[in-house]
């Protein structure tokens, strides 16, 4: 199969997370449903973040098992860096933009958000603030699924690389749920133009890994890509936790991260199915 082939299969893989940013269009859902989308996503992120730390610690550990120790040393200090820089570097990025939308907001002015009404674009506000954060924190993982399946092809096993886009690319249409949902739970209607935006921002990432990892394969890159996502999405799961105890509906919350959870199962079934 040509380079170009393979590209395309990984660009298919990541262009999935469209099927589901539409959700982020609903308009002003009851309380129960908000409840229930975001306790979805966050659940659908909790499964993401083990999934991504377990694979990322995978070569790290097997370098511990065969006593390569420098190995596992240098690449577990690229593992801790990472996953500091994710999540430190949001915290920091979210305090300068809630002082930025101080300012830019006159006395007396309430919130956006507290408004609760449709914006026409969805990148003002927390909740599309939200979203684009868990966008790149997706986009950072599936740039390593990229590097994945560029690297099974160019070992030449291609039946893998096809299985890993059938894989990745059901595993990806239930992110796009994840980053919208926020959106969607507060009530906050995105342009379709910004829904492009988060889907190339999230998906767009495994085509550039398809393309560089039929050249170069690097278990350290990969780790440090997968640290980065990491992090990144331990800072919007404790974002999505406090906006579920602000919500009040522990029951359907606990339900939602639930049905999250299962839903991150089933599709990363389909991987490991694949022999990923």
């Amino acid at each position: 199969m040509s380079a170009e082939k393979i590209a395309l299969l990984g660009a298919i893989a990541g262009f999935t997370i469209y099927l589901g940013l539409p959700v982020g269009r609903l308009r002003s859902p009851i309380p129960r449903l908000r409840a229930m989308l975001n306790a979805v996503a966050t659940g659908v992120l909790i499964f993401l973040l083990w999934d991504i730390l377990a694979h990322a610690w995978e070569p790290i550990d097997g370098a511990l098992s065969n006593h390569h120790y420098g190995p596992a040393v240098g690449n577990g200090v690229v593992l801790m860096i990472g996953v500091g820089a994710g999540l430190i570097s949001l915290v920091h990025f979210d305090r300068w933009v809630a002082r930025r939308t101080r300012r830019g907001a006159g006395p007396g002015t309430p919130a956006a958000v507290e408004l609760g009404t449709d914006r026409p674009s969805g990148a003002r506000g927390q909740a599309g603030e939200l979203a684009m954060m868990i966008a790149v924190g997706i986009g950072l993982h599936n740039f390593a699924e990229g590097l994945a399946i560029g690297n099974s092809a160019a070992k030449g096993e291609l039946g893998l690389a096809l299985l890993l886009v059938i894989g990745f690319g059901a595993h990806n249409a239930t992110e796009g749920f994840g980053i919208v949902a926020p959106m969607a739970a507060g009530g906050s209607r995105p342009s379709w133009g910004y829904l492009a935006l988060l889907g190339l921002i999230g998906g767009g990432p495994t085509f550039v890994g398809t393309l560089l990892g039929q050249h170069l394969v690097s278990d350290t890159l990969s780790i440090a890509f997968l640290a980065l996502a990491a992090g990144s999405i331990l800072y919007v799961v404790i974002e999505l936790l406090a906006v579920g105890r602000r919500l009040n509906l522990k029951v359907i919350t606990t339900w939602g991260i639930f049905l999250g959870l299962v839903a991150g199962f089933v599709t990363d079934a389909i991987v490991t199915a694949a022999g990923a």
